[in-house]
């Protein structure tokens, strides 16, 4: 069983940045891809970034590309997702995810997640 633990969310102004952290219980962390997926109201969960076992591959949304950064420390069981300059659409529950596959819809790659965390509100204003 894998259990994750979202923090860092809050409140930032348009341009800011925040860092959000996933701790990962389980002793198998180091062989899950990992993931941050978000929902807004009104919205479906939609995927974020992810990062393969190994941390060699990173996917990135297009409204984040440029923006956001995805990293993994498996000796910590921590994944991050650094977040710069913000803006107010990417309010949202953050959801981070761990997976075992990948699915690529012939444009992008998203993450298949298997467990979900309970969720980190990001709030950004204008």
């Amino acid at each position: 069983q894998v259990q994750l633990v979202e923090s860092g969310g809050g409140l930032v102004q348009a341009g800011g940045s925040l860092r959000l952290s996933c701790a990962v219980s389980g002793r198998t962390f180091s062989t899950y891809h990992m993931g941050w997926f978000r929902q807004a109201p009104g919205n479906e969960r939609e995927f974020v970034s992810g990062i393969d076992w190994r941390g060699g591959n990173s996917y990135y949304a297009d409204s984040v590309k440029g923006r956001f950064t995805i990293s993994r420390d498996n000796a910590k069981n921590m994944v991050y997702l650094q977040m710069n300059s913000l803006h107010p659409e990417d309010t949202a529950v953050y959801y981070c995810a761990a997976g075992s596959s990948w699915t690529y819809n012939g444009r992008s790659t998203a993450l298949n997640g298997d467990y979900w965390g309970q969720g980190t509100q990001v709030t950004v204003s204008s």
